[in-house]
């Protein structure tokens, strides 16, 4: 099978990708280790951490053979974007339409997932070539602005980031969605003690609850 299409088999069989936002590269990269242990096989380690490129280098290797997409989140320059694909990610994700990263992620047959949050960029950003459709941010109209969206353009490949939790993901996937993203459920389930298993116990619940949404 083709890179590009493998990836996007693994975002679309996980139902799920994690986006890993934390304050250093230490925690973040902790969380990834107990977060794939837990069953995660699609995560974003976002640009906003420093040393992410770092990060997702040595994620990419060590897990990138046993069938794991590390990705790059928060990327907003075609230069990021080369300096990631170069680093190993097998996926990149915006906040919003940057069609000089979906250019470069297409040149090297990497997915690209794209913020947008009105009809008119998600229509703009498949034109512009991206693979998945981010809705973000999801706060200001969540489930309900979801379904509304999703109602003339279903044919669109739309994944919420944020907002999602264990209680309301089934809402999400009742809406339409393909996929969702998820943070701080997940990525910070350490924090009460400092105890990394609970980030493996919450993605094996999360990831439970995605599988019985989508049934």
């Amino acid at each position: 099978m083709y890179k590009k299409l493998r990836t996007l088999q693994t975002i679309d069989e996980s139902g799920a990708v994690l986006i890993v936002r934390l304050e250093s590269a230490e925690i973040a990269e902790k969380v990834a280790e107990a977060a794939i242990e837990g069953g995660f096989r699609a995560l974003e380690i976002t640009l906003s951490i420093p040393g992410a490129v770092d990060v997702i280098r040595r994620l990419a290797a060590k897990h990138g053979p046993s069938g794991v997409a590390v990705g790059a989140g928060t990327v907003l320059d075609e230069h990021s974007a080369y300096e990631c694909i170069r680093a190993g990610a097998e996926f990149l994700v915006s906040p919003q339409l940057n069609p000089a990263m979906i250019r470069t992620a297409n040149r090297y047959q990497v997915p690209t997932i794209s913020g947008a949050y009105t009809p008119t960029e998600f229509v703009e950003s498949a034109e512009a070539g991206a693979d998945i459709l981010k809705l973000f941010p999801t706060e200001a109209g969540g489930v309900a602005y979801a379904k509304a969206v999703l109602a003339p353009l279903a044919h669109l490949p739309i994944m919420p980031a944020g907002g999602v939790t264990l209680e309301n993901v089934g809402e999400w996937f009742a809406a339409g969605v393909a996929g969702v993203g998820v943070g701080s459920y997940v990525t910070k389930a350490w924090q009460p003690d400092g105890d990394f298993t609970r980030v493996t116990e919450a993605a094996r619940s999360f990831l439970a609850a995605v599988a019985e949404a989508r049934r």
